[in-house]
């Protein structure tokens, strides 16, 4: 009896270690009895017991390594050390566990000597300023050559350039020198752009001075018509004022039963107004010399009398 429940007990723990389960992102390779079975992926699996055993769990996320710093160089012949950082994907599980014996180091010297002979094609210049077509182009050769093992490389990015010591000071220099020009050049610029600012202030006021003296003259002059056009007509008004006031006299005097004889002595009087002693000679009509005559013997008789 003890032995059927040791049976027992050692069926149903074999029964369990048979039974496995996936998780995501995951894959089991099996094989049997030495030689690959299988590639079980996410679920609930069950093996033969003592035939089937799990040759390699691989996980089916992306990973990422960090390679220490490569010396490589340039095709200036300058040495320099640079560090590489790869993005990549396992595909293919059994590719994985059977193509290579240890695909980590595979990446890493194939990324070493991939990254040599890129460099030694470039110059040091064109090495510093190129890191997205020196990446695209590792990139492109590390996943072509990794195929065969199950793995896909998504990304190559270099890390960090380190030049030598003495390319680095000269660089420093080169930097600080350019800082300088730049800032040189702004403070030029910003010179130039003030005097600029300044000379058009100055013209934009004097501008401004000109066209107020223009407007100011115009002003005083149409002041100016504007007042001797109201003198000419107050003028105007006034000596129609004053003929208005003589006709008005003569229209009285008429009315008054007047002879002839006064009307043409007002009427001589009126001449006499507009003489104003300014005049030399005057016309008159004919009919009024008689009375002028007249006029000029009664004022000497008038004189003599006094």
């Amino acid at each position: 009896m003890p032995v059927v429940i040791a049976l027992l007990v050692i069926i149903v723990v074999v029964l369990v270690t048979c039974i496995k389960v996936v998780p995501q992102a995951n894959a089991f390779v099996i094989e049997r009895l030495g030689a690959y079975q299988q590639t079980w992926s996410v679920g609930l699996h069950i093996k033969m017991p003592i035939f089937d055993r799990v040759a390699k769990r691989v996980t089916l996320k992306e990973q990422v390594v960090d390679f220490a710093p490569q010396p490589v160089i340039t095709k200036d012949n300058v040495t320099m050390r640079i560090d590489t950082v790869v993005f990549y994907q396992i595909t293919d599980p059994k590719l994985f566990t059977y193509g290579v014996e240890n695909p980590i180091m595979a990446i890493e010297n194939l990324t070493a000597t991939t990254l040599r002979n890129i460099i030694g094609e470039m110059e040091l210049d064109q090495t510093l300023t190129s890191r997205e077509v020196i990446n695209t182009k590792m990139r492109a050769s590390l996943d072509e050559a990794t195929d065969p093992w199950g793995i896909k490389v998504n990304r190559v990015e270099l890390k960090n350039i380190i030049p030598p010591a003495e390319i680095q000071n000269a660089m420093e220099k080169q930097m600080k020198a350019e800082r300088e020009r730049r800032e040189a050049v702004t403070r030029a610029e910003g010179e130039k752009k003030a005097a600029i600012l300044e000379a058009e202030g100055m013209k934009e006021s004097a501008i401004l001075k000109a066209e107020a003296e223009k407007q100011a003259t115009v002003l005083h002059a149409e002041a100016q018509k504007e007042k001797k056009i109201r003198e000419a007509e107050g003028e105007a008004q006034a000596i129609l004022s004053i003929q208005q006031a003589k006709a008005d006299g003569i229209r009285v005097l008429r009315e008054a039963g007047a002879d002839e004889a006064v009307l043409k002595l007002k009427s001589l009087e009126a001449f006499e107004k507009v003489a104003d002693g300014q005049a030399t000679t005057i016309l008159m009509p004919a009919e009024l010399q008689g009375i002028a005559s007249v006029g000029t013997v009664l004022a000497e008789g008038m004189k003599s009398v006094k």
